[in-house]
Protein backbone atom coordinates (compact mmCIF):
# COMPACT_ATOMS: atom_id res chain seq x y z
CA UNK A 1 0.00 0.00 0.00
CA UNK A 2 1.29 3.48 -0.77
CA UNK A 3 2.44 5.73 2.06
CA UNK A 4 0.43 8.77 0.90
CA UNK A 5 -3.22 7.66 0.88
CA UNK A 6 -5.39 10.62 -0.11
CA UNK A 7 -8.15 11.46 2.36
CA UNK A 8 -11.55 11.70 0.66
CA UNK A 9 -13.49 14.92 1.05
CA UNK A 10 -17.30 14.96 1.44
CA UNK A 11 -18.85 13.38 -1.67
CA UNK A 12 -15.65 11.50 -2.56
CA UNK A 13 -14.61 7.86 -2.25
CA UNK A 14 -11.14 6.48 -1.63
CA UNK A 15 -10.14 3.52 -3.76
CA UNK A 16 -8.37 2.24 -0.64
CA UNK A 17 -11.81 1.67 0.91
CA UNK A 18 -12.89 -0.58 -1.98
CA UNK A 19 -12.83 -4.33 -1.30
CA UNK A 20 -10.73 -7.19 -2.59
CA UNK A 21 -12.13 -9.32 -4.12
CA UNK A 22 -13.96 -6.61 -6.07
CA UNK A 23 -17.58 -5.64 -5.52
CA UNK A 24 -20.11 -5.16 -8.34
CA UNK A 25 -22.76 -2.48 -7.84
CA UNK A 26 -25.34 -0.89 -10.12
CA UNK A 27 -25.21 2.81 -10.95
CA UNK A 28 -27.82 5.08 -12.49
CA UNK A 29 -25.25 7.75 -13.40
CA UNK A 30 -25.29 8.68 -17.09
CA UNK A 31 -22.36 6.90 -18.72
CA UNK A 32 -21.30 7.86 -22.26
CA UNK A 33 -18.51 6.64 -24.55
CA UNK A 34 -17.61 8.47 -27.79
CA UNK A 35 -15.24 7.56 -30.60
CA UNK A 36 -14.80 8.90 -34.12
CA UNK A 37 -17.55 11.49 -33.70
CA UNK A 38 -20.09 8.80 -32.71
CA UNK A 39 -21.68 8.15 -29.32
CA UNK A 40 -20.82 4.46 -29.08
CA UNK A 41 -22.61 3.86 -25.79
CA UNK A 42 -24.96 5.71 -23.50
CA UNK A 43 -26.68 4.25 -20.47
CA UNK A 44 -28.01 4.82 -16.99
CA UNK A 45 -27.96 1.07 -16.29
CA UNK A 46 -24.25 0.35 -15.87
CA UNK A 47 -22.42 -1.55 -13.19
CA UNK A 48 -19.33 -0.33 -11.35
CA UNK A 49 -16.69 -2.87 -10.37
CA UNK A 50 -14.85 -1.57 -7.31
CA UNK A 51 -11.50 -3.07 -6.30
CA UNK A 52 -8.90 -1.91 -3.80
CA UNK A 53 -6.47 0.63 -5.32
CA UNK A 54 -8.39 0.91 -8.63
CA UNK A 55 -10.79 3.61 -9.78
CA UNK A 56 -14.19 2.17 -10.79
CA UNK A 57 -14.48 0.16 -13.97
CA UNK A 58 -17.86 0.74 -15.64
CA UNK A 59 -19.57 -2.15 -17.43
CA UNK A 60 -22.27 -1.03 -19.85
CA UNK A 61 -25.10 -3.26 -21.08
CA UNK A 62 -24.63 -4.41 -24.67
CA UNK A 63 -28.22 -3.32 -25.34
CA UNK A 64 -27.04 0.30 -24.82
CA UNK A 65 -23.92 -0.03 -27.00
CA UNK A 66 -23.83 0.47 -30.76
CA UNK A 67 -22.39 -2.98 -31.32
CA UNK A 68 -22.12 -2.43 -35.10
CA UNK A 69 -18.95 -0.41 -34.35
CA UNK A 70 -17.31 -3.19 -32.30
CA UNK A 71 -15.26 -5.98 -33.87
CA UNK A 72 -14.36 -9.04 -31.82
CA UNK A 73 -10.60 -9.65 -31.58
CA UNK A 74 -8.65 -12.82 -30.78
CA UNK A 75 -7.30 -11.34 -27.52
CA UNK A 76 -8.37 -13.16 -24.37
CA UNK A 77 -7.26 -12.64 -20.79
CA UNK A 78 -8.20 -14.11 -17.43
CA UNK A 79 -9.09 -12.19 -14.29
CA UNK A 80 -8.65 -14.16 -11.09
CA UNK A 81 -12.05 -12.92 -9.89
CA UNK A 82 -14.24 -12.37 -12.96
CA UNK A 83 -12.95 -15.14 -15.23
CA UNK A 84 -12.11 -15.14 -18.95
CA UNK A 85 -12.43 -11.86 -20.84
CA UNK A 86 -12.96 -11.31 -24.55
CA UNK A 87 -12.07 -8.09 -26.38
CA UNK A 88 -13.43 -5.84 -29.11
CA UNK A 89 -11.85 -3.15 -31.24
CA UNK A 90 -13.77 -0.03 -32.20
CA UNK A 91 -14.05 0.77 -35.90
CA UNK A 92 -15.64 4.01 -37.10
CA UNK A 93 -14.97 4.82 -40.73
CA UNK A 94 -11.21 4.58 -41.23
CA UNK A 95 -10.43 4.95 -37.53
CA UNK A 96 -9.76 1.89 -35.40
CA UNK A 97 -8.91 1.49 -31.74
CA UNK A 98 -7.57 -1.99 -31.13
CA UNK A 99 -8.85 -3.90 -28.08
CA UNK A 100 -10.65 -0.82 -26.80
CA UNK A 101 -13.22 -2.79 -24.82
CA UNK A 102 -13.72 -6.09 -23.05
CA UNK A 103 -16.34 -8.18 -21.32
CA UNK A 104 -17.04 -11.50 -19.64
CA UNK A 105 -19.41 -13.83 -21.50
CA UNK A 106 -19.38 -16.34 -18.64
CA UNK A 107 -18.26 -14.53 -15.50
CA UNK A 108 -17.41 -16.46 -12.37
CA UNK A 109 -19.88 -16.68 -9.46
CA UNK A 110 -20.44 -13.33 -7.83
CA UNK A 111 -19.94 -11.43 -11.10
CA UNK A 112 -22.95 -12.67 -13.08
CA UNK A 113 -24.38 -9.13 -13.18
CA UNK A 114 -21.76 -8.05 -15.75
CA UNK A 115 -22.64 -10.82 -18.24
CA UNK A 116 -23.67 -9.12 -21.53
CA UNK A 117 -21.89 -5.93 -20.42
CA UNK A 118 -18.77 -4.31 -21.88
CA UNK A 119 -16.16 -2.01 -20.35
CA UNK A 120 -14.11 0.52 -22.32
CA UNK A 121 -10.58 1.77 -21.82
CA UNK A 122 -10.86 5.55 -21.49
CA UNK A 123 -7.36 5.79 -23.01
CA UNK A 124 -8.49 4.07 -26.23
CA UNK A 125 -11.59 6.11 -27.05
CA UNK A 126 -12.08 9.81 -27.68
CA UNK A 127 -14.11 10.52 -24.57
CA UNK A 128 -15.83 8.82 -21.65
CA UNK A 129 -18.10 10.72 -19.29
CA UNK A 130 -19.86 10.02 -16.01
CA UNK A 131 -22.82 12.38 -15.47
CA UNK A 132 -21.22 14.77 -17.96
CA UNK A 133 -17.78 14.79 -16.32
CA UNK A 134 -14.98 13.77 -18.68
CA UNK A 135 -13.01 10.94 -17.07
CA UNK A 136 -9.27 10.40 -16.94
CA UNK A 137 -7.92 6.94 -17.70
CA UNK A 138 -6.42 4.94 -14.87
CA UNK A 139 -2.62 5.26 -15.00
CA UNK A 140 -0.84 2.66 -17.10
CA UNK A 141 -2.65 0.78 -19.81
CA UNK A 142 -3.37 -2.55 -18.17
CA UNK A 143 -6.33 -1.64 -15.97
CA UNK A 144 -9.45 0.04 -17.25
CA UNK A 145 -10.62 2.22 -14.37
CA UNK A 146 -12.12 5.66 -14.87
CA UNK A 147 -10.93 8.53 -12.66
CA UNK A 148 -13.49 11.22 -11.81
CA UNK A 149 -13.47 14.03 -9.26
CA UNK A 150 -15.41 11.91 -6.76
CA UNK A 151 -12.67 9.24 -6.49
CA UNK A 152 -9.27 9.68 -4.83
CA UNK A 153 -6.18 7.46 -4.82
CA UNK A 154 -3.37 7.03 -5.35
CA UNK A 155 -4.29 4.58 -8.10
CA UNK A 156 -2.53 1.37 -9.06
CA UNK A 157 -1.19 1.18 -12.62
CA UNK A 158 1.51 3.85 -12.83
CA UNK A 159 5.19 2.90 -12.78
CA UNK A 160 6.23 1.73 -9.32
CA UNK A 161 2.73 0.69 -8.24
CA UNK A 162 2.60 -2.91 -9.48
CA UNK A 163 3.69 -4.30 -6.11
CA UNK A 164 0.82 -2.76 -4.15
Amino acid sequence: MPTQRQIPQPGQESVWDYPRPPRVEPTTKLIRVSFGGIVIAETQAAYRVLETSHPPTYYLPQADIRMEYLRRTPLQTVCEFKGGATYWSLVVGKRESENASWGYANPRPGYEAIRHHIAFYASRVDECTVNGEVVTAQPGDFYGGWVTSDVVGPFKGAPGTWGW
